[in-house]
């Protein structure tokens, strides 16, 4: 029987639980994918504990997951362009992904490039287009000094990489045990924690001309304080912050497109951009995947593997 991750009530990862369903079918206009890779992303965190319930609520019993990537098995009356046998990658907007097969409209879906393997594939929507759009947001030219928060991890990792892409000169905020990774991507390394706000001036130089916030935790009100224009802030997570500054909050929904999800795809087959795997896991051991990212401390993304047999494991990190 095809497994899908469900929870029943609010809570912590024990209630995440893998079950036993039914293969789903695609109706008209959709499109049924075998998974094989599965991101997996900290909103989902938020969701699951009920701490976004007023923004986005859970009705249960509840499916999970955004991202994935995998093969088309069938199509619904009237899809074109599509078809089974297909590699694609993609996104749910019901909180399906996380299960052997999802059904969605052709219109999220992309072509797998050869040269991406499924892992990366599967974990890049979320990360990627959250990135793209944070990126768009605070317009780096080239030239300019830009600051990355948590740019180590799923999101700050890939808006480095393309703030460094638009021709600016990026500083990346993020822990010490990091420095070389950002460093081999093309981006400045300053840690965190006590004394930042001088560490990044001496950094900068002549100044920073853009900030990009992907952990919260006062890093508007830190770039506010170093002169950046809050029209040129952005913020993934800490919408407070941006209310009371003027800071923009632009994240994956300002690009969740296809055509967006393609060229990022594009560009990490090409190797134009890089993003590390911090850690692979059996759909079966979600729990233990979440308690890992709940951490905070992972470099790129954890992605969750269908055709990892329950109990093999944590995969070590790759890229």
């Amino acid at each position: 029987m095809p497994r899908a991750v469900r929870f029943d009530a609010y809570g912590e990862v024990d209630v995440l639980e893998v079950r036993e369903v039914e293969r789903p079918e695609p109706g008209p206009g959709q499109v049924l994918v075998q998974v094989i890779a599965t991101g997996i992303n900290p909103g989902e965190i938020a969701i699951r504990t009920g701490a976004l319930h007023d923004r986005w609520p859970a009705t249960f019993p509840s499916g999970e997951g955004t991202d994935f990537a995998g093969r088309v098995v069938a199509t619904g009356a009237g899809v074109t362009g599509v078809a089974a046998g297909d590699e694609v990658l993609g996104w749910s907007d019901w909180r399906s992904a996380h299960a052997d097969y999802v059904v969605v409209p052709p219109a999220h879906l992309a072509p797998k490039p050869l040269a991406l393997d499924w892992i990366r594939a599967g974990g890049l929507f979320v990360a990627g287009v959250t990135a793209f759009a944070a990126v768009r947001a605070v317009a780096p030219k080239p030239g300019e000094t830009v600051a990355v928060s948590g740019a180590a991890g799923g999101v700050g990792s890939l808006a480095a990489q393309l703030a460094r892409n638009a021709g600016a000169r990026v500083i990346g905020i993020a822990g010490e045990d990091n420095a070389d990774w950002l460093r081999s991507v093309g981006v400045t390394p300053v840690a965190y924690g006590e004394g930042l706000g001088e560490r990044l001036r001496e950094a900068a130089g002549s100044g920073i001309d853009a900030f990009v916030d992907t952990y919260g935790g006062g890093y508007v009100d830190l770039a506010v304080s170093l002169g950046v224009d809050p029209s040129r802030i952005d913020t993934i997570i800490d919408w407070a912050a941006a209310q009371r500054t003027g800071a923009k909050v632009e994240a994956s929904s300002a690009a969740s497109s296809a055509d967006v999800l393609a060229y990022l795809a594009g560009e990490l087959a090409w190797g134009r951009l890089v993003m590390p795997i911090a850690a692979i896991y059996p759909l079966d051991d979600v729990r233990e995947a979440y308690v890992e990212l709940a951490r905070r401390k992972t470099r790129g993304k954890i992605v969750l593997s269908t055709r990892l047999p329950a109990g093999a494991g944590r995969r070590a990190a790759i890229g």
